[in-house]
């Protein structure tokens, strides 16, 4: 059935339980270019709740209050002072809520199919409002779809208030005071004492800023799935002749004769053709990535930019482009760690700064993966306190919006993290079933990375891409040997 079939049932303002003490929130370095982006649409796919909805829906609203009460600025309005500084008025104007329900939807009807379906677009609030339109907006809404068996709870958030480590804290805290507690788990930190506090002025057009893609070229949206096992072979493909460095002469007859057959990029000697892992070769793959891990923690490649590197490889080969074509990927890294002294982990707003990592097509695909990882992971590895700083400097030198989408029919932009809580998110009935997002910010290119339902290192990419591109990636071995053929 169309998802027009979906229908809003009410709609209505949720005010903070308690008044806010904070009067306003300068908004950042980090805060300011995101005024040109989208909202952040993320949402939790859950089973029938034992609640008549009604009771549900009371108890809904009854926690987004309180959870408003340890998030005021959630509550607020962007203004603008005279000298052209953003801020967020923290005044309790509320958020929207809003209840609808789309009953001819089934779980499986979100689940199954191939790509994501056209209906999740609608479990969100304000689809193409850009960041800057909180000056008249609410910053947040929560919209629940009730399922013919079960729920959908999509929250939305502008994205010059929040990045993605503040967004799901928020959520969490939501769901944790559904459930009952009567003490929140972790305050926010509103602190504006930090390096990303400035008095640079961002100049915007009148009227507003416009979106930077246009959000109008067809798209294919689907879910790649990445199991644990699967995880841990791209890890230990993409740093090999580390590994084989560091365990030279030190392991058993068994343990080389699998080293030799990881050499083989296709992995045929040990995936078989089902991409399965047996415990033994698991256990002993485990065994030589914490040793190379103890004996160099700084030289060893991530596990996601080992999956980072082999979706940029096949999707440029996906693409077709001319080997001198310069392709980029772009990542956001949380530089709360990366500075000197530390950021809170819940400093609320947004503390990232995008990485750019460059190559030729053809260089790209005609050298190894670990040449792949290794790039983008020197760049991660680089981006510390000095080089944040420097990143800060550079936009005051030039304060700009952030240019979202791809340009040139070569870039890859990657969003979210596997390390999010995302399925920390009990509203009182269990965990959630799945992780899905709404239209925003989706271009050719435009990646997101959840944590795989089932924990333990897997990971879900969301991949926005053309649909000959996502035809092409289908059918791109190298990348789909690791791909688990059920997906949350």
């Amino acid at each position: 059935m169309p998802s027009s079939s979906l229908v809003i049932l009410s709609k209505c303002t949720v005010y903070p339980h308690q008044k806010s003490t904070i009067k306003t929130l300068k908004l950042s370095v980090s805060d300011l270019p995101m005024l040109s982006c989208q909202y952040i649409q993320k949402g939790v796919l859950l089973s029938r709740p034992p609640h008549n909805i009604d009771s549900l829906v009371i108890l809904l609203k009854h926690s987004l209050s309180l959870a408003l009460t340890h998030f005021p600025a959630l509550a607020g309005r962007l203004t603008t002072d005279n000298d052209g500084h953003v801020h967020i008025l923290c005044n309790d104007a509320g958020v929207d809520f809003i209840q609808a329900k789309a009953k001819h939807l089934y779980i499986n009807d979100i689940l199954k199919p191939v790509d994501v379906p056209g209906s999740v677009r609608e479990f969100f609030a304000f689809d193409g409002a850009l960041s800057y339109s909180g000056h008249f907006k609410p910053l947040a809404a929560v919209q629940i779809t009730e399922l013919a068996d079960g729920l959908f709870i999509g929250c939305t958030v502008n994205h010059s208030v929040t990045d993605g480590t503040s967004f799901w804290h928020f959520f969490n805290t939501f769901a944790e005071i559904c459930k009952g507690a009567k003490k929140i788990s972790n305050s926010p930190d509103f602190c504006r004492s930090t390096v990303f506090n400035s008095p640079a002025v961002l100049r915007v057009p009148d009227g507003g800023p416009k979106a930077t893609f246009s959000g109008n070229e067809p798209l294919r949206e689907r879910i790649f799935h990445f199991s644990r096992e699967a995880i841990l072979k791209l890890k230990l493909r993409a740093n090999n002749n580390l590994l084989v460095q560091n365990t030279k002469n030190s392991q058993a007859s068994d343990t080389a004769e699998i080293m030799g057959k990881t050499r083989n990029d296709n992995w045929k000697a040990v995936n078989g053709h089902n991409g399965v892992i047996n415990g033994k070769i698991t256990s002993v793959l485990e065994s030589l990535l914490l040793k190379n891990n103890a004996a160099n923690r700084t030289a060893e490649i991530s596990s996601f930019q080992s999956l980072s590197a082999q979706l940029w490889r096949s999707v440029t080969r996906a693409r077709k482009l001319a080997t001198n074509k310069t392709t980029t990927f772009r990542m956001a890294v949380n530089c709360r760690h990366r500075l000197e002294p530390k950021l809170d982990h819940y400093y609320f707003g947004n503390a990232i700064q995008s990485i750019p990592t460059v190559a030729a097509a053809g260089e790209l695909l005609s050298r190894d993966l670990r040449w792949a990882a290794d790039l983008l992971h020197r760049n991660v590895v680089a981006h510390d306190d000095a080089t944040v700083r420097r990143g800060v400097q550079d936009w005051e030198s030039n304060p700009r919006l952030f240019p979202l989408g791809n340009f040139d029919g070569a870039m890859i932009t990657m969003g979210s993290s596997p390390r999010f809580p995302m399925y920390d998110n009990d509203f009182g009935w269990g965990r959630p079933l799945a992780i899905r997002s709404g239209r925003a910010n989706k271009f050719d290119g435009k990646i997101s990375a959840f944590p795989g339902r089932e924990g333990g290192g897997s990971v879900d990419l969301e991949v926005c891409l053309a649909p000959e591109t996502m035809a092409g990636l289908e059918m791109d071995l190298e990348f789909m040997q690791y791909v688990s053929t059920t997906t949350a």
